[in-house]
């Protein structure tokens, strides 16, 4: 079974990198050549950078080759997403535009017409010129399967080579100008490779700029977001507590010192009481992250810091990264749970740790607990809230769906996650979902902006 999910992958894949070859570089070329091998050796090699980054980065290889191939590796798989959405948008705008261009080539056609100007006789390809056909024979047309479009039968191969001549002076001839032929009076063969030229352009223009604007969205930091969550349990004297929840740092070979630093910053910035970091704090090991992840030492709250492990965790040493972090200066809450003054705050084990025997227990974290008082929880996926609701916790506090990510990744996330952002209530519990601070795999967002959540609790009692 999963050699054949395998396979549909892959041919999944070869066919959309084909069809993307094909719109790109082969539809807006006249002819075999260096366009089209260039266009085959970039779309090849960006999947061996990314396959290479997305093995290298799971192998645990030398950073400095991890760092080398995730920049251009991770960007590709961004940058050949939003190529191919906007390659099968443009199959929309292709049959307009070709529409629009033969409507402007007949009018200039019917005006000719209307000044008397009479219609070129037919002329073989290359005749009297010495040209000959892509087939190297003297005066064959163009070769088979050429993206241009048949026109009038009196053009030659000069006249479908000219260009686009949807316009007045298309040709270089006006009605009155003497040349003999006006401009309108050669239909264009060459209207299918202009037309798949501006789509393509207009295509890949709108994927880079999509994918630019989505990285440095992430390099340039999360924004702060506030939200007011009430809880029946909580007292008055805890009104407007304040929790800065941050997810999915993914500290690796792109996001690094510098960027942990702007989310310290970021965080400290809003003066919590308290920090909640819900994993996927690293992609790689303490040793070769550790110096990333020192700025978290700076971190700064009324009442401390807390972690708990996500699912990149156990890819990248939990155990170690938990003593890293307590070395740091936070607190990991490991299936375990700890009594403020004015309500319970529990964190569990991501899922992804029961392969390891360290998956979460609610048992151990919740069974013993008073009721009577509020519990805010702190568990790295959202699937977790079916256990929290059975527990009686009040808040779930979350992260790992980056909110999609990229778009429309959301979709993928929401068949996969209850919430995948923001403030929902499962029964008697609330779960709140952040976007994440970082990002996973390209450093890039689209529709689902990074960030760090201020969660304020209030007292119905206020």
């Amino acid at each position: 079974m999963v050699i054949v999910i395998l396979l549909v992958v892959l041919t999944v894949l070869v066919t959309a990198n084909w069809y993307l070859w094909r719109r790109l570089f082969r539809d807006t070329t006249r002819a075999p050549g260096l366009a089209r091998r260039a266009g085959a050796v970039l779309i090849a090699g960006g999947w061996a950078l990314a396959v290479g980054a997305l093995v290298a980065e799971r192998a645990g290889a030398p950073f400095w080759l991890q760092r080398t191939l995730a920049w251009p590796g991770f960007l590709w798989l961004a940058l050949s997403i939003y190529l191919l959405l906007t390659v099968v948008a443009g199959e929309a705008v292709r049959p307009l535009l070709r529409w629009f261009l033969e409507r402007r080539a007949a009018r200039v056609r019917a005006s000719a017409t209307a000044a008397g100007i009479p219609r070129p006789e037919p002329v073989p390809a290359g005749a009297g010129s010495g040209e000959t056909g892509p087939s190297g024979e003297p005066g064959k047309p163009g070769e088979p399967g050429d993206p241009g479009e048949p026109g009038d039968p009196g053009e030659s191969r000069e006249s479908r080579e000219s260009g686009d001549s949807g316009g007045s002076g298309g040709s270089g001839g006006s009605a009155g100008d003497g040349g003999g032929v006006a401009a309108g009076n050669v239909a264009d063969p060459s209207r299918r490779v202009f037309v798949s030229r501006v789509v393509a352009g207009a295509a890949a223009a709108v994927a880079v700029g999509t994918v630019g604007a989505g990285t440095y969205g992430v390099l340039n930091g999360p924004a702060v977001k506030r939200v007011t969550v009430p809880l029946a349990k909580l007292p008055r004297a805890a009104h407007g507590f304040r929790i800065a929840v941050v997810s999915d740092i993914h500290l690796g070979p792109v996001l690094g010192r510098g960027f942990a630093q702007k989310v310290v910053d970021t965080i400290n910035s809003t003066q919590p009481d308290l920090i909640a970091v819900v994993g996927d704090l690293v992609d790689g090991s303490v040793k070769d992250l550790g110096p990333a992840a020192a700025p978290l030492a700076q971190l700064s709250a009324r009442h401390g810091a807390y972690f708990v492990t996500g699912n990149h965790e156990y890819f990248s040493g939990a155990g170690e990264w938990v003593e890293e972090v307590r070395r740091l200066g936070l607190r990991p809450l490991e299936n375990a749970r700890t009594e403020l003054r004015h309500f319970d705050l529990a964190g569990v084990n991501d899922v992804a740790g029961e392969d390891d025997g360290e998956g979460p227990d609610f048992q151990k974290a919740l069974g013993d607990r008073d009721r009577g008082r509020a519990c805010v929880l702190l568990a790295h996926q959202p699937v977790q809230i079916h256990d929290a609701v059975d527990h009686g916790v009040d808040l779930q506090l979350s992260g790992h769906t980056h909110g999609g990510q990229l778009w429309p990744g959301n979709l993928l996330a929401a068949a996969a996650n209850p919430t995948v952002a923001g403030l929902e209530r499962y029964g008697d519990t609330q779960l709140y979902v952040t976007r994440g601070a970082g990002a996973w795999g390209p450093p890039t967002r689209v529709g689902a902006e990074s960030d760090i959540t201020v969660v304020e609790l209030a007292s119905r009692e206020a």
